[in-house]
């Protein structure tokens, strides 16, 4: 008796991971070395797990009903089957129907070419049927769907998952979109479901002794080297009738797709742009705004911080999401609206020695991410040849001090363990990480060129670098002496090849969620006349991936990712949650000179053990003066929807998916909230006066007096230690000029000269009656 639980199956976007847990199975023997696609069928009685289009109803009309030709699958190897009639154990299934028995089944009329088929054998296919109606036959690498081909942008998804030996298992499924997978295409509109299908083997009469076989492996035992299994009670049967029958369907439903604004709803966007924080929960909150005729067209645009908020005060955005203080170029005065509580994570995929699982607890400190960050590791034997840190360890999971926090990881070095996967352009997620790492006493000595307990030392390139940053540079230069030809060809910094950031936290948790790493040292050209390059290195197998990278929580949650847990104090060790994002909530300090501004002080954090330390406030920004009425009416409305109803957790449109934590008017929370409020009347309002120089900004004689006033915001403290406050070069966009670009210096400029001139015009009269003067006097 197999019982099966799912964790949740409502609403569900491309990619998004679901948790599938089962007891009462087989135990699984030849554990293969991965579960995923045509690797997954080299073990013998797995859960198969799929995706497939459609319901597990008889009553439902059959273009609607789950059938084995609506399941998805990557490979020819596992719809089609071709054997002497001693091997076609499908067709001597006992609960076989006619059509499954005869020589030539699942293609009617089976076709006499095309299919990789010997005429005098036995050949079974299961024809994938499209959701535009096209029909697959899926006999031949040339008839299936055009997604499943060699080179598709994404791995196989669908699992021959392990049973342990006391009949239990678990594994995260991955569901695909008609986004990602448009022949399959699951959306809000098509049903869909997961199928498992516990291998029981296929039933045939006594005495057929190819069919009765039970299995060449012992439960638990594993088969990394691929040997033969007995196929009678292997994956690749999933669609015989013996197990078919077995199958437990569970209906998934998905939520509107990314583009549902765009198609239905024609009317202009009103954009926000800035922190790719807000991303996940920008993708529930859109529908809410574009589907409600009574409301505007709402859009988020990922850009960095700084350039967000100088687009803002320029008057070319409507708002900004951004995380802390910012430094003002304009006289235009701003309010904050907390509007998210999220933050990053350290996520990583890491597997265990022998194939044995993933890591799911693993921990890392301040100094350990400096090392990573700083480019410390060597990598392989060319970054060994870098002076000064030959003896460093080759990558992190070598590192004694990593060790002694992850007992049980392998030894094994490799190029993705010398490096943190991270972001190529200025963000705040950087600025917070690098606070974190600058308050840890241990990290800041590393840096400053103290080597740890064990001898390793801070790579010269970044010793003594000053921390807190926006964004990571690549200091490093060193070019190795290479051993093969087309590396000698291409005089490439290695370290920066090492590193490789890229320029979005998806593309960072994707890269996790394949265990593809975006290290660029793999030498290859397009063909023999082109010059040789640098490129990404493969996928990394099961049982074999190891990869550390900076993600959004929101991202880390709707992939179903794993997060290192921080160290806070000596003996704390803290994840993400929404306890420990409270905690952290707790030391927010209010900026009483600017209306709603809440910063997270760094220095604060790392005095609270229990409060997780990539926690960030993420604001809506927009000015309170020079904002056209019905602009500023929208934005206002937005901050007062986003913080009631955009607030309820859940992960149907307009609500707060997992990995926020909700501002509600209550708790710890409660000052973000009521700050929001008094923000976006503000910011409707627009009322107050753009400051001048010589003196502070006062409230116009319309403003309303129940709201405090707005300020302009002051320059940073370039020493400060604040989660985002520190002083950073501003990084921009290219955008089409919509206003003049002033500056400080500029608007005095004018000014100036003008009092010059004035001040000539004023001494022209004296300056006269002097020369008049000297010329009678002469």
């Amino acid at each position: 008796t197999v019982k099966v639980k799912v964790d949740h199956t409502k609403n569900l976007r491309g990619r998004e991971r679901v948790n599938i847990s089962w007891s009462g199975a087989r135990p699984s023997g030849g554990r293969a070395n991965s579960p995923f696609g045509e690797k997954g069928m080299a073990q013998e009685y797995p859960v198969v797990i799929l995706q497939c289009r459609g319901l597990d109803d008889d009553t439902l009309p059959a273009a609607k009903r789950l059938s084995q030709q609506t399941c998805w699958t990557s490979t020819t190897q596992q719809r089609f089957r071709s054997s002497n009639e001693r091997q076609a154990i499908w067709r001597r299934d006992l609960y076989a129907d006619a059509d499954a028995k005869a020589q030539k089944s699942g293609i009617d009329p089976f076709p006499t070419s095309g299919c990789d088929d010997v005429p005098s054998a036995s050949a079974r296919a299961i024809p994938f049927f499209s959701a535009d109606g096209k029909v697959f036959n899926s006999c031949s690498a040339d008839t299936m769907a055009p997604e499943a081909a060699v080179d598709a942008a994404l791995p196989p998804a669908e699992q021959a998952a392990f049973t342990s030996s006391d009949g239990t298992g678990s594994t995260n499924f991955e569901v695909r979109t008609a986004t990602e997978n448009g022949s399959l295409g699951c959306s809000d509109k098509v049903d869909c479901s997961i199928v498992v299908i516990p291998i029981e083997g296929v039933s045939c009469s006594e005495g057929d002794a190819v069919c009765q076989r039970t299995g060449r492996f012992a439960p638990g035992s594993s088969n990394f080297t691929g040997e033969g299994v007995d196929e009678a009670v292997s994956p690749v049967y999933w669609w015989a009738e013996s197990n078919w029958r077995n199958r437990i369907t569970i209906p998934i439903t998905f939520g509107t797709p990314p583009n549902v604004c765009d198609v239905l709803d024609a009317r202009a966007p009103t954009a926000f742009y800035g922190s790719e924080l807000v991303s996940q929960a920008a993708l529930q909150w859109s529908p809410a705004y574009c589907l409600n005729k009574n409301r505007f067209k709402f859009q988020h645009n990922r850009m960095s911080d700084e350039a967000a908020f100088a687009l803002m005060e320029k008057g070319e955005a409507p708002a900004a999401f951004v995380t802390g203080r910012r430094e003002q170029d304009s006289d235009h005065p701003v309010a904050f609206a907390p509007t998210a509580i999220t933050g990053f994570a350290i996520s990583y995929v890491i597997d265990l020695p022998e194939n044995s699982g993933e890591v799911t607890n693993l921990r890392l400190t301040p100094r350990l991410l400096a090392k990573l960050l700083t480019q410390s590791y060597t990598g392989s034997a060319y970054g060994a040849q870098h002076p000064g840190i030959e003896k460093n360890p080759k990558s992190i999971n070598l590192d004694p001090e990593f060790q002694a926090l992850n007992p049980g990881i392998d030894k094994i070095d490799r190029e993705a363990g010398a490096s943190l996967l991270s972001l190529s352009e200025s963000s705040d997620v950087i600025s917070s990480l690098t606070s974190y790492i600058a308050q840890d006493p241990e990290a800041s000595a590393f840096i400053a060129g103290k080597a740890d307990k064990w001898g390793m030392v801070v790579n010269p390139s970044y010793e003594k670098i000053r921390l807190p940053l926006a964004e990571w540079p690549l200091l490093d230069t060193f070019v190795p002496e290479y051993d093969m030809e087309c590396q000698q060809q291409v005089k490439t910094p290695y370290f920066t090849q090492l590193a490789a950031p890229v320029n979005s936290l998806r593309t960072i948790a994707e890269a996790v969620l394949d265990g593809w790493p975006n290290v660029q040292t793999k030498c290859d050209r397009a063909s023999s006349s082109d010059p040789y390059r640098f490129g990404r290195i493969d996928r990394q197998g099961v049982g074999s991936r190891f990869l550390i990278g900076v993600t959004s929580l929101g991202d880390l949650e709707r992939l179903g990712l794993n997060a290192a847990a921080l160290q806070t104090s000596k003996n704390s060790w803290v994840t993400p949650s929404k306890q420990s994002m409270a905690a952290a909530i707790g030391v927010a300090k209010a900026d009483n000179s600017v209306p709603g501004l809440f910063e997270l002080p760094a220095a604060r954090l790392a005095k609270t053990p229990k409060a997780y330390p990539g926690t960030m406030i993420i604001s809506t920004t927009a000015r309170t003066s020079g904002v056209e009425k019905a602009t500023a009416k929208k934005v206002a409305s937005f901050i007062k929807i986003a913080t009631t109803e955009g607030q309820r957790p859940g992960s149907s449109n307009g609500t707060l998916p997992d990995g926020f934590l909700p501002i509600v008017n209550s708790g710890v929370t409660k000052p973000l909230y009521q700050a929001a409020q008094t923000s976006a009347k503000l910011i409707a309002a627009q009322h107050a006066e753009p400051a001048a120089d010589s003196a502070p900004n006062t409230p116009s004689s319309q403003a309303d007096s129940s709201v405090p006033a707005a300020q302009v915001i002051t320059p940073a403290d370039p020493n400060s230690a604040t989660q985002a406050g520190a002083k950073q070069t501003k990084t921009m966009v290219a955008t089409e000029p919509t206003a003049a670009t002033t500056s400080r210096l500029g608007r005095l400029t004018l000014p100036m000269l003008l009092l010059i001139c004035l001040s000539t015009a004023a001494l022209a009269p004296v300056l006269r009656q002097v020369s008049r003067f000297r010329a009678v006097a002469r």
